[in-house]
């Protein structure tokens, strides 16, 4: 059985992508910093299936410095890591002229220094072991932009740009390394958009809906199979065709 390491797992789209991974048979190592009874429900479910396997690790990402003895516990515990689904991230709204700094910091720490430093250690595992599959969840405010989220669309449109670059990298080791961009979704993320302003988001939309956490953790699943064993270096967008 394949190891996925999902983090942000114990909740909304990271739990989702766990979730389907689990049901298509992979071993999900589901990271967070604390245990949600939505995961301790989707851990049973798995179990009773039969299908594959969800674990949760608790780990508190924004402690860069204990990454590296963080993965060596991981691969000691439950051995080569062959997917690795970097979708925790953290969003604060507000115009960058008034935002304080402490926040820009937290900001940056989480979505950006964190995957980055997190991707380096297990994909010198992946390296070794000749292969895996690195998924970066980014978002489409990182190629549009949107008022009031400019550190958050900063962050995003990094994940983009490491993922094309890295793709390069380590690609002739076998590793194949692509991003999925969410569009607007109806999780804790958007709560703060209002309802009015999600169904203005819907009716731009080509299909005149907007995407749930299933559609993208079907990319997800999609990214990781053999069926993609050819796709490196691209960003699959999962909006309902909002920015067609």
């Amino acid at each position: 059985m394949r190891n996925v390491l999902v983090t942000g797992g114990s909740r909304g789209l990271g739990l989702g992508i766990a979730r389907r991974l689990a049901a298509a048979g992979y071993c999900v190592i589901a990271v967070a910093r604390n245990e949600t009874s939505q995961l301790n429900a989707a851990i049973e479910e798995v179990q009773r299936a039969h299908l594959g396997a969800l674990h949760f690790v608790p780990f508190d990402l924004a402690g860069i410095r204990e990454i590296p003895l963080f993965v060596r516990k991981l691969r000691k515990e439950f051995g080569s890591i062959y997917g690795l689904v970097n979708n925790a991230a953290i969003a604060f709204d507000g115009a960058l002229a008034v935002m304080h700094d402490s926040r820009i910091e937290q900001l940056v720490r989480v979505n950006t220094l964190s995957p980055i430093v997190l991707t380096k250690y297990v994909v010198r595992s992946m390296m070794a072991d000749g292969g895996g599959r690195i998924v970066n969840v980014s978002s489409i405010i990182g190629f549009t932009g949107y008022s009031g989220l400019s550190v958050y669309g900063a962050t995003k449109a990094s994940a983009i740009g490491f993922t094309r670059s890295l793709a390069r990298e380590v690609g002739r080791m076998g590793v194949n390394v692509n991003a999925v961009a969410p569009g607007f979704m109806r999780t804790e993320m958007t709560q703060g958009l209002g309802s009015e302003q999600l169904q203005q988001i819907e009716r731009r939309s080509a299909l005149r809906h907007l995407p749930d956490i299933d559609d993208v953790a079907h990319a997800v699943e999609y990214l990781l199979g053999d069926t993609a064993k050819s796709i490196t270096g691209t960003v699959l967008t999962v909006d309902a065709g909002n920015t067609a």
